[in-house]
């Protein structure tokens, strides 16, 4: 179902993270961690974005490839406020999935509830399992002398 995903991607992440903890820009966003399984008839993948605003994710699909854009904006963005603790990482998060043919792009369903984006796609009729009928001739029946 899902091919492949980009490791660079990852380790740039985590270097990111562990080196200079930078948030992510348009032009080079951080990813976000995801968890994905199949259900039944269905391909699950559900993205991590607890204080995103449903308004500022972005889903698009081109050539069986799923691209998910999210920005985490401040929520406090009055001057007399002064912030105490700030440990959510804002900035633009981003996560690209290689979808195989198996999967029915033009049918996917997306949720976002409690923080977590979660994408329902159908696996595709062609690559559904099914029972194939055989046909044969005549049955013959041999006779053996032992």
């Amino acid at each position: 179902m899902l091919m492949r995903t980009d490791p660079f991607r990852e380790l740039d992440r985590l270097t990111q993270q562990v080196f200079n903890n930078v948030a992510g820009t348009w032009s080079r966003p951080t990813a976000m961690p995801l968890d994905a399984y199949r259900a039944g008839d269905e391909f699950v993948v559900a993205f991590d974005l607890p204080g995103v605003d449903p308004d500022a994710i972005e889903l698009n699909i081109e050539r069986n490839v799923l691209t998910v854009k999210a920005e985490r904006r401040p929520t406090v963005t009055d001057q007399s406020v002064e912030m105490q603790v700030s440990e959510r990482p804002l900035g633009v998060f981003s996560r690209q999935l290689f979808l195989g043919d198996t999967l029915d792009t033009n049918q996917i369903n997306a949720d976002y509830n409690a923080g977590v984006l979660t994408l329902r796609i159908p696996i595709a009729e062609k690559a559904k399992p099914r029972k194939i009928e055989i046909s044969g001739g005549q049955a013959t029946r041999k006779e053996i002398n032992a």
